[in-house]
């Protein structure tokens, strides 16, 4: 055996000598190992320095041998009809190559033309595979992308929206895989446009769905001889809330949502797992099916069904309540035309409904209900552009905001004597100083803002307890059921005590505030952080903006500014530190669209 051709780990060598059971390889380059014979693979008893091109073997032979299993000399003379050391070893790549043979042991293989074929596929993906990866990368490379890239840039797509934690290609390009750094790699090479919201789909938030509904057929109480108004936004079509006066007795209607979802029905379980409306600056993902608005929405129709509470007031007290399921006539109408109302006093029940409200927030406040009054924003994305606008102020929205609120304490009373199971709103006492509190309506911005950490925060309980915030013993959600969950929860379970049928027992309903309780922290986190991306959006739309910045905190040597116009709050260093509730002109100096954050500066 000593100077024959064998193969040692890919690599041609000569038996250069046999010491006891060891055999002596050297190799081209000089080298030498010893090495026992199950180690390297006997090629050619001759050996010669061969080289790695071969010549054009006949493969055609191979239909004659499919599946039957050679020696490596016998198929050396088939594919190149001489025996030689250069030949066998040309083979012996072949066979290694795996895709005509295999070794089995020291014979080879021959694969049938099927599996030959099968193989060749595979490598022929994995190839184009590698060319499309490579063509990827470079493109990447460069900032740009192109159709080819399309299988990878979806892949990446998915790290971005967190739908997966991986791709492959980010790393191939030193990219991080998290949902920031896919995100940014996606913004920077304008696969995703600034103006596509990535929240909704990073949360997992369901998408509307087409579900038609019908609407049972009960016994109403007809209440169309009051005047109903639904006081809304300019173009609103979805209007869940009616108020009306008659003498001394306050009517709040409410769409009937419950008749049409019933507890524990399919719909229930739908709107369940969303808890309320997403209302983003660039759509509205709602709780429950669109076609309920228009089969439930107060005005939608000539008549409209309602679950109608009245009740009396008389300046600190909420007395003879009355709830019942109804049919009304409504008057929609916007908060602009009722303010005109409420400025020429041409409609008598809108100004007493008003005087009533009044009355109501002055017992409010004088039970230690605190509004700290911090400037809101509304953010839109229509038709391409970005809007900041602070929120509208007027008396017809306090007139319906306390109405609202009227309703609510109306509702825990009515349930709580009842004994209903609801899920009420609550807050704790916060942790106000007496001089906060008898200086609470006339607080600076500062203050306000400082003021924020002292309140407890809110939360939903079976028990009607106190609702620190609005100054009432017990508050519960009643007038959005289209839009909440616990409002449209409280609705079904005052619809069956009224109606004499079984409500949920308080275990049942804990079980739910549980689960809503999560559905309800998307719901914050995405609403919040579309806002926060939709405000980058509109200063990357307007880079020069510049607005009045409020000194509301001061740490280090940083003031904080909260900038009332959009809603956004900023850090800046001084030499000299401006005093608390200073205004001053800033400019917004850079955005982050990852972050959701900006960087201002003083003009």
């Amino acid at each position: 055996m000593i100077n024959s051709l064998v193969a040692y780990k890919g690599k041609s060598a000569r038996i250069a000598d046999i010491i006891a059971s060891k055999f002596e390889l050297e190799f081209a380059d000089g080298s030498s190992l010893k090495v026992r014979e199950k180690d390297f693979r006997f090629i050619h008893p001759e050996f010669i320095q061969i080289n790695d091109d071969c010549a054009l073997a006949d493969f055609a032979v191979l239909a004659d041998f499919q599946e039957e299993t050679l020696s490596l000399q016998d198929i050396t003379e088939w594919l190149f009809d001489e025996y030689t050391a250069q030949n066998a070893w040309c083979t012996c790549l072949l066979v290694e190559d795996g895709l005509y043979f295999y070794w089995q042991k020291d014979l080879v293989f021959v694969r049938p033309t099927a599996q030959v074929e099968s193989v060749q596929a595979k490598r022929d993906s994995e190839k184009l595979a590698a060319e499309s990866l490579a063509h990827c990368v470079d493109n990447l490379t460069k900032n740009t992308f192109d159709k080819q890239d399309e299988p990878y840039l979806k892949e990446i797509a998915r790290v971005a929206l967190n739908q997966s934690k991986t791709a492959k290609i980010l790393s191939h390009i030193g990219v991080e895989n998290s949902p920031e750094s896919a995100y940014q790699l996606l913004l920077k090479i304008k696969y995703f446009a600034p103006s596509f919201n990535p929240y909704p789909a990073r949360f997992d938030i369901p998408k509307d769905e087409d579900i038609a509904v019908e609407v049972p057929s009960i016994e109403r109480v007809d209440l169309t001889h009051l005047s109903s108004y639904a006081i809304d936004n300019e173009g609103s079509d979805d209007a869940d809330d009616a108020i009306s006066i008659e003498g001394e007795r306050l009517w709040v209607h409410v769409a009937d949502v419950a008749n049409i979802v019933p507890s524990g029905s399919d719909l229930d379980e739908y709107a369940q797992q969303r808890g309320a409306n997403f209302y983003l600056p660039d759509e509205i993902i709602h709780m429950l099916p669109t076609s309920l608005t228009a089969a439930s929405a107060l005005g939608a129709s000539d008549k409209s069904d309602a679950l109608s509470f009245s009740f009396e007031f008389d300046g600190e007290n909420i007395n003879n309540i009355e709830v019942m399921q109804s049919v009304i006539n409504v008057t929609n109408t916007t908060y602009e035309e009722v303010d005109e109302m409420l400025q020429a006093n041409s409609n008598a029940d809108l100004t007493k409904i008003k005087a009533i409200g009044e009355a109501h927030k002055k017992f409010r406040d004088s039970s230690g209900s605190i509004n700290l009054h911090l400037p809101n924003v509304d953010v839109k994305f229509i038709d391409g552009k970005a809007s900041v606008m602070p929120q509208a102020s007027s008396p017809s929205r306090d007139l319906v905001a306390e109405m609202m609120i009227m309703a609510g304490r109306t509702m825990a009373q009515f349930t709580s004597d009842n004994l209903i199971p609801v899920p009420y709103a609550l807050q704790d006492e916060g942790d106000f100083s007496e001089e906060f509190l008898a200086n609470k309506d006339s607080l600076t911005l500062s203050e306000s803002f400082l003021a924020i950490k002292n309140f407890k925060r809110s939360a939903t309980s079976v028990k009607p307890l106190l609702h620190y915030g609005l100054g009432l013993p017990a508050y519960l959600r009643v007038t959005s059921p289209m839009r909440r969950y616990y409002d449209l929860l409280a609705h079904q379970q005052i619809v069956n005590f009224i109606t004499d049928k079984p409500m949920l027992p308080v275990s049942r309903v804990k079980e739910i505030i549980g689960a809503v309780n999560m559905a309800l922290a998307s719901v914050g986190r995405v609403s919040r952080f579309s806002d926060d991306h939709f405000k980058c959006v509109f200063l990357m739309q307007n880079p020069q903006w510049m607005g009045t910045g409020v000194v509301v905190d001061i740490r280090g040597d940083k003031a904080l500014f909260m900038m009332p116009e959009i809603g956004m709050m900023t850090q800046i260093k001084f030499k000299t530190l401006p005093k608390l509730d200073e205004e001053i002109q800033l400019q917004v100096s850079r955005v982050n669209l990852v972050d959701k954050s900006a960087n201002f500066k003083v003009v």
